[in-house]
């Protein structure tokens, strides 16, 4: 058992491998729920914010679903002190490129709340796997690879809800642990994540100093592309280096110190990393200032006894690159896929559908039941003998003869009064989604804003495929403004990033995940109009629960090759959205 007593933060896993916090009514309102019914098994969200109306929590596999789109994602329950930043009330926030105000993760805003109860001057997220500072007096956050400065912010909220008693060991104890999904781009941010995370207590730790100095940030270049961040050094290590003039010393932005220009007669190629071990902050690479010829074992050799001088253990490596990007390819290189007879599509704006009301859509897909069972609509949570317990409005009289469907392929019943709501709900799109087992009734649409796709075969292999070519598909959509499809219509949205190019094997298996994302395209299923988990900036394109391979030659993001499950991993995405090659099969006019 860990403590007496914790405060309880519900949290949610999105595309990027990180678990980010309800707000504190939504989890106040999920342990109401929970303590008036320990066996209940689903949490209606929009019942507490209006905005989280197409979200319902399955307690029994510990997952987020969205009605409308049918995206799963993994939650958790997880415990804190209630001393930290949750269980005192206080929320930290960064301002996004859209002058709104985005909460940090918990972990991360717990480390920056514990920092400023001691009164440090400054704080380097590095540990917790993001490369910024926290200047507390001028209450900036500082990206330490572009120096950019975001306006941070602490806010007083409700408390986080507290429980008492004895808690189990697990740090997020209710339910069974979950991952995104298996494919190397999100279980590599895991995994970092993971490993970060058990040193968060080191964050900002500094040795004794009479008078903490205010970081002053300045740009070091590092040769080789790198660069790094100026803040305050250390008294030991600038004892021990500073005398040298032809050193150049600081602290890297990740928390590392970069070390540069040691002399010597033949110049350093190889890159020397240091780090602290008691932190296990990320190492910052560094290469002499002269050249880039092959490092002599003799001067390496020096290099190194200076390093352990200063205290700092030295590892010689080579570092990785970074490869988004094919080389240059002319346009008579580029070739049409196999199989396929162009090489663009495009979307235009999504037609309205006439002359079906949500009510006969609905009753489209279902069997009528004449003595509904002693169960409990799982949309509701109300028994299917009694009343529908949606309060809403867009639902017209139902007679009690017809108030319990049973969906006609998978079996599953619920008042008829909940799926028009839930249908009113999503996109309208004459399809309807189990809310239990996700099988799809009709053609399932989304809302991708009007775009072009490009595809074609370019002669670079991938790594991880050296016996076949390569197809390049090009995303390219525009900024616009909101249809009534999308969150906010008439008000305009953003397209950052296009176009993006995203990458393919020209194998048997990658042609066929190109023909179903095609599908996908035509389908409006491939981006989305939201709020972006990388950015927090609203109103925008995102991607849509099907991942893209962007990195061309590397896989240092995790959205690159190799990756011998991704093939697979896409087909079972785009299966989920109601596309299989069966159905492309059927359908000549997709292709």
């Amino acid at each position: 058992m860990l403590l007496a007593s914790a405060v309880v933060v519900w949290e949610w896993l999105n595309e990027h491998g990180r678990w980010r916090p309800y707000s504190p009514a939504v989890c106040h309102h999920i342990e109401a729920v929970i303590r008036s019914d320990p066996r209940c098994g689903s949490v209606v969200l929009g019942q507490v914010d209006s905005r989280l109306s197409p979200y319902i929590i399955d307690l029994h596999s510990m997952h987020q679903f969205r009605q409308d789109t049918g995206t799963l994602r993994p939650v958790r329950r997880s415990f804190y002190d209630p001393t930290s930043a949750p269980g005192q009330g206080w929320l930290w926030e960064w301002e996004n490129d859209a002058g709104s105000w985005t909460a940090y993760d918990t972990e991360v805003g717990i480390a920056i709340q514990a920092a400023r109860d001691r009164q440090q001057p400054w704080l380097d997220l590095a540990p917790l796997g993001f490369c910024y500072l926290i200047d507390f007096e001028s209450m900036t956050q500082i990206n330490g690879q572009t120096q950019r400065c975001r306006r941070i912010q602490r806010r007083s909220d409700l408390a986080y809800p507290l429980v008492s008693g004895p808690l189990p060991k697990s740090h997020h104890a209710w339910g069974p642990t979950s991952m995104p999904c298996a494919c190397q781009q999100c279980m590599l941010v895991l995994s970092v994540k993971a490993g970060t995370m058990s040193t968060a207590h080191t964050l900002g730790r500094r040795p004794p100093q009479t008078k903490p100095p205010s970081p002053k940030l300045s740009s070091l270049p590092i040769p080789g592309g790198s660069c790094s961040l100026t803040l305050p050094r250390p008294p030991s290590l600038s004892r021990s280096l500073s005398p040298h003039r032809t050193s150049m010393v600081g602290v890297g932005a990740t928390g590392g110190f970069s070390v540069g220009g040691m002399g010597g007669a033949g110049a350093i190629s190889r890159l020397i990393q240091v780090c602290f071990c008691c932190c296990r902050v990320p190492t910052v690479p560094v290469k002499n200032l002269n050249g880039s010829s092959p490092v002599h074992p003799a001067l390496a050799g020096i290099t190194g006894i200076l390093m352990s001088a200063a205290g700092l253990p030295v590892c010689l490596t080579r570092p990785p690159k970074l490869v988004l990007h094919p080389p240059p390819v002319s346009k008579s290189d580029l070739k049409p896929v196999p199989g396929l007879g162009h090489c663009c599509r495009k979307t235009t704006k999504k037609q309205a559908r006439k002359g079906k009301t949500p009510e006969e859509v609905v009753k489209r897909y279902l069997q009528k039941v004449r003595n509904p069972p002693e169960e409990d609509c799982t949309i509701c949570m109300e028994a299917l003998a009694g009343p529908s317990g949606y309060k809403g409005p867009g639902v017209g009289g139902i007679s009690r003869a017809e108030s319990v469907g049973r969906l006609a392929q998978c079996g599953h019943q619920y008042h008829l009064q909940c799926l028009v709501a839930m249908y009113n709900n999503g996109n309208k799109d004459g399809s309807l989604q189990c809310p239990t087992c996700k099988t799809i009734y009709g053609v399932k649409t989304g809302n991708q804003p009007p775009g072009k796709m490009e595809y074609h075969v370019i002669p670079h292999s991938l790594p991880g495929h050296p016996d076949c070519k390569t197809i390049r598909i090009i995303y390219n959509i525009p900024p616009g403004i909101q249809g009534p499809e999308h969150p906010n219509p008439g008000k305009p949205f953003t397209a950052r990033g296009f176009p993006r190019h995203c990458y393919l094997p020209d194998s048997e298996k990658g042609r066929k995940v190109l023909r179903l994302l095609l599908v996908a395209w035509d389908r409006r299923l491939i981006f989305s109009v939201g709020t972006s988990s990388t950015t927090g900036e609203s109103d925008t394109v995102i991607w849509n629960e099907v991942h893209h391979k962007t990195e061309f030659g590397s896989n240092l993001t995790g959205h690159g090759y190799p990756d011998p499950g991704h093939l697979d991993n896409v087909l079972e995405e785009l299966k989920a959205q109601g596309i299989t090659e069966e159905e492309y099969k059927q359908n000549p006019k997709q292709r």
